[in-house]
């Protein structure tokens, strides 16, 4: 089976979850599929990243989006080598619809592969890691067996929306056709994380991740170790 084989490859090659989406109506995707794939944030960044953020975390980002890039790169190459279409949206290959919004969020495939749900922090939010991981996206043709995205479970839960610094997060629970704005103020968003990172550790960009750093589903992986 083309789906299994090629779920166990992502797994071999450094996947930490993966699944399979169906693309169809989504906007500004022209493939019926994608595979959707994360790599967890370690727990001794999320134990640092708790009081902001910090120079290890900044360089940690860097290093999954690269350890993504390749597990997609390398997923490409499995299925072409098999006939089917294939698109990995690398880092250098997203597409920006405005300053704060991507043509194809990586989030989208994700929960449409029932990975996880979008939360209240307008993040996907997974059983095993909350929402502490980093997402990347393969599209394509391949007739790959798509699952069924999972209902939300943030249920009455506001930690991210009470521990958000910049007050950004208005604790509505997303559904689809839910608004980003609706959940998030992005300049708010982005502004104080600038703000932050740059306070904390001299480095112009926009970094925070105090959100998810205390989601419970984040807390329960950080308390397996």
């Amino acid at each position: 089976m083309l789906s299994d084989g090629f779920r166990n490859f992502l797994y071999e090659i450094g996947a930490k979850l993966a699944g399979f989406a169906d693309m169809s109506g989504v906007p500004g995707c022209s493939y019926p599929r994608a595979a959707s794939v994360a790599l967890a944030v370690p727990r001794h960044i999320l134990r640092e990243i708790a009081d902001g953020p910090t120079k290890s975390y900044y360089y940690m980002y860097a290093e999954l989006n690269n350890g993504l890039n390749r597990i997609i790169t390398s997923a490409a190459e499995y299925l072409r080598a098999r006939g089917y279409a294939a698109e990995p949206v690398t880092t250098d290959a997203v597409k920006k619809k405005n300053e704060f919004e991507t043509e194809l969020p990586h989030k989208t495939a994700a929960a449409r592969a029932g990975l996880g749900w979008i939360g209240k922090s307008c993040l996907l939010v997974t059983p095993e890691y909350g929402s502490a991981v980093r997402l990347s996206t393969l599209l394509t043709d391949a007739p790959l067996d798509c699952a069924a995205p999972l209902s939300p479970r943030c249920g009455l839960c506001t930690s991210c929306v009470d521990a958000c610094p910049a007050h950004a997060l208005s604790g509505k629970l997303w559904s689809p056709g839910t608004p980003r704005d609706a959940i998030v103020n992005p300049q708010k968003c982005f502004d104080k994380q600038r703000e932050l990172m740059k306070a904390r550790t001299g480095i112009d960009i926009d970094l925070c991740g105090k959100c998810f750093a205390v989601c419970p589903y984040t807390r329960r992986y950080l308390e397996l170790a």
